[in-house]
C-alpha cells in the first residue's frame, strides 16, 4: 500500500524489491523514458508515479559502461528514486536493446514497486494538495503514523548523488575552436556530459563543493547541473559560482544549475506546489530586453524548485512557462551568464531546446 502523508491508502500489489520505503510523492506525465526517469539523480529521495497507464512494455536496456567510464543507457549508474507506482506493470517486455524487465531490474537496485493503483485519482489529489510525503508498506502490520514520514527536502540530497572526485572527459574528437569546461555535477543527468562530448568539448567534473582556486588548469567555461532537492542546500556551490560570475567566466546552468544561479546573484527561490515533472512543458522565449516573443519550444523537464521573478538589476527573463506563467530561464544583460529550468539534452523527451549548447559554446569563441 502507498499511505500518503495526510492518510489517504492507495491499494495494489507489490512488484520490484519488496521493502518499505519512504519519500516525496511526485508524478510524471512522459508518456515514455522510464529507464531514463529512474536514474535521473534529480529524482533522489522521491517516490515517483508514473500517469502514462502502461509501464515497463519495452524492458530495461543493459548496464555497460561507454568509453569515458560512465553509464552509456541511462543517466546516471544506480536508479535514484526511492519507489515507484503504476497503474499496470508490463511483466514482458519487447525491445531489441532490453535485456531485463521493469521489475526485475528494480529489484535487482532494491526498489519497490506498487502496480494496480488508480494513478489518476493519486495524480489528480497530488495537483490539488501540492506533493505530499507518503510511504510504500507492504503490509499493514507495524504500520507507521503518516506524520513520521521525514521530508528528504531538509536534507542535502546534492551531497549524496554528485561525483567524490575530479573526472575529466575528453571528447574523441577535438572542436575546430577546443574548449575546456568546469562542470559542476550536482547530480548531473550523463547525456548533459555526451552533448559537451559530441561538441567536441573537454569536461571536467567536479563534485558540488569543488572550489575553483583549487584548480590550476586552464578552463573556459563553468557549468552548474541539475539535481534533486532544495537549491538553498548547496550554499557552497553558491559560494563558487559568484566567484565565476565576479571573475566574468562565461557560466550556464540548467534546472537546479539555474535555481542555484539566481540564488548566486541575489535572487531567491520558492517551492512549486507539485512541480513540473514531464516531457512536454512549454516554454516562451523572451527577448534581450525581457519581454516574450512568439517563439514556443516543447522542454523536458523534471524539478519542485522555481526561480521568483524578482531578479537583480542586469538579469533579465529568458524563458517562461505558457502554463503557469514560472521562470525557466534567466541571463544577464552582458551575455556571459545565463541558465535555464528545463532540460536542453532532453533524455526523455523533445529536444527543442538542443541549440542552447551552441549558444553557450558560442560565447566562449
Amino acid at each position: 500500500m502507498l499511505t500518503l502523508a495526510d492518510g489517504t491508502v492507495f491499494s495494489g500489489e507489490s512488484f520490484g524489491a519488496v521493502i518499505d520505503v519512504d519519500g516525496e510523492v511526485v508524478f510524471n506525465t512522459g508518456m515514455a523514458g522510464y529507464p531514463e526517469s529512474l536514474t535521473d539523480p534529480s529524482y533522489r529521495g522521491q517516490i515517483l508515479v508514473f500517469t502514462y497507464p502502461l509501464i515497463g512494455n519495452y524492458g530495461v536496456p543493459s548496464a555497460e559502461m561507454n568509453e569515458w567510464g560512465f553509464s552509456k543507457n541511462f543517466e546516471s549508474e544506480a536508479v535514484h528514486v526511492r519507489g515507484v507506482v503504476v497503474s499496470q506493470v508490463s511483466e514482458d517486455f519487447s525491445h531489441f536493446k532490453a535485456v531485463s524487465s521493469l521489475g526485475n531490474w528494480l529489484e535487482h537496485h532494491k526498489i519497490p514497486g506498487i502496480t494496480g493503483v488508480d494513478t489518476r485519482a493519486l495524480t489528480q489529489k497530488l495537483r490539488e494538495h501540492g506533493v505530499m510525503l507518503g510511504r510504500i508498506q507492504q503490509s499493514s502490520e507495524g504500520m507507521r503514523e503518516p506524520g513520521d514520514i521525514p521530508d528528504p527536502n531538509l536534507t542535502n540530497l546534492v551531497a549524496e548523488v554528485s561525483c567524490k572526485e575530479v573526472m575529466r572527459y575528453e571528447p574523441k574528437e577535438k572542436a575546430d575552436h577546443p574548449h575546456t569546461i568546469i562542470a559542476y555535477d550536482c547530480g548531473m543527468k550523463r547525456t548533459i556530459i555526451r552533448s559537451f562530448l559530441k561538441r567536441g568539448v573537454t569536461v571536467v567534473r567536479v563534485p558540488w563543493d569543488f572550489d575553483l582556486d583549487s584548480y590550476d588548469a586552464s578552463y573556459d567555461a563553468v557549468f552548474i547541473s541539475n539535481g534533486p532537492g532544495d537549491p538553498k542546500m548547496c550554499q557552497t556551490t553558491i559560494v563558487q559560482i559568484r566567484k565565476a560570475i565576479e571573475r566574468k567566466i562565461p557560466t550556464f546552468g540548467i534546472c537546479l544549475g539555474n535555481q542555484l544561479l539566481a540564488l548566486a546573484v541575489g535572487g531567491d527561490t520558492f517551492k512549486l506546489k507539485y512541480g513540473h515533472r514531464s516531457a512536454n512543458q512549454p516554454c516562451i522565449e523572451h527577448d534581450a530586453s525581457g519581454k516574450p516573443t512568439h517563439k514556443c519550444i516543447i522542454t523536458s523537464q523534471n524539478h519542485g524548485f522555481a526561480v521568483k521573478p524578482e531578479l537583480p538589476a542586469g538579469w533579465r527573463v529568458w524563458f517562461t512557462n505558457a502554463n503557469d506563467g514560472t521562470i525557466e530561464g534567466i541571463r544577464h544583460e552582458s551575455g556571459k551568464f545565463f541558465s535555464v529550468q528545463f532540460h536542453p539534452e532532453a533524455t526523455p523527451g523533445p529536444e527543442d531546446a538542443n541549440y542552447l549548447f551552441d549558444e553557450f559554446l558560442a560565447k566562449l569563441k
